[in-house]
């Protein structure tokens, strides 16, 4: 069961927040995705604001989301581009904008302070934020996110891997196939990563392609491909949990480099996981942030 609720970005984007919960066991029959189903936390509850890493969507938090929602106000963001948020062409695809449409989020919804969680690019808006305006954070998660720039290569190799994929999808089990076992990228299959492409996609006249273009995301990219951010990292005086899947994108000695820079900063990693460990391995990534969850949120 979702729940949407509107939210008003930076420039006047339009973004869909979420709210992810189990219906109450009443006994009536399910009812569509836009009405509210969810068992609500205690009044009071502490919020949390999840944010998706680049080319995800809300939905990749659900398993997380429901989880929480028995005992804080959980909620969801499609960031501009992606989701079910609005995509417009000549909007700005810059750190300052998502940064802005995360602030936006936890004043309209009411969560401040909140805790954020941050997967890849939702890490960096989480941290950024958390940097400019400390009072609307009372902690935050990194999940699988540098804060080194990875250099022009990368940018070149993210544009080539695009060229590459075999749009449009015939059917979803095509998606499912490619990106979990044919795509170059893919060392071992991975039907996670399947499922998690899968979920990015929507079916037109000509079979499926994703719901972003490939174009704006290559844009939202450039500021982590050209520039470090260890400065804003270094601003970030919450308690902050540095989480790594062993086999992801983040390593140890920079994820531990992190923490130290971090003036509140720990460290976790979740093992026999990749890049997306809280989607791949759920009950492994609850146990490596439960503890954290229990100190900062006091409940």
């Amino acid at each position: 069961m979702a729940r949407r609720i509107d939210v008003t970005g930076a420039g006047g984007v339009r973004l869909a927040a979420w709210e992810f919960a189990d219906p109450p066991k009443t006994g009536l029959d399910p009812v569509d995705d836009q009405v509210d189903g969810r068992a609500d936390a205690a009044p009071g509850a502490p919020g949390v604001l999840l944010l998706h890493g680049l080319m995800g969507r809300a939905s990749h938090w659900a398993s997380t989301a429901r989880w929480l929602a028995a005992r804080h106000r959980a909620v969801a963001l499609d960031q501009r581009g992606h989701g079910q948020s609005e995509k417009p062409r000549q909007a700005a695809y810059t750190r300052e904008a998502y940064v802005e449409d995360a602030e936006a989020a936890l004043e309209q919804l009411g969560l401040a302070p909140a805790l954020l969680i941050g997967h890849a690019m939702g890490a960096l808006t989480a941290w950024q934020l958390a940097a400019k305006r400390p009072e609307l954070v009372r902690g935050l998660i990194i999940c699988d996110m540098r804060a080194s720039a990875l250099g022009a290569a990368s940018q070149r190799e993210w544009a080539d891997w695009f060229q590459a994929w075999p749009v449009p999808f015939a059917t979803l089990a095509d998606v499912r196939k490619w990106f979990g076992e044919d795509d170059p990228w893919v060392e071992r299959p991975n039907p996670a990563r399947g499922e998690f492409y899968a979920e990015v996609m929507h079916e037109g006249a000509d079979g499926w392609r994703p719901v972003f273009e490939p174009e704006q995301m290559l844009r939202s990219r450039e500021t982590w491909v050209y520039d470090a951010h260890w400065e804003e990292l270094a601003q970030v005086r919450c308690p902050t949990l540095v989480v790594r899947g062993v086999d992801g994108e983040l390593g140890r000695a920079e994820a531990q480099e992190m923490v130290r820079v971090l003036p509140a900063g720990e460290y976790a990693e979740v093992s026999d996981a990749g890049h997306l460990a809280h989607y791949e391995l759920p009950l492994a990534w609850r146990g490596a942030v439960s503890p954290f969850l229990d100190r900062v949120l006091g409940v």
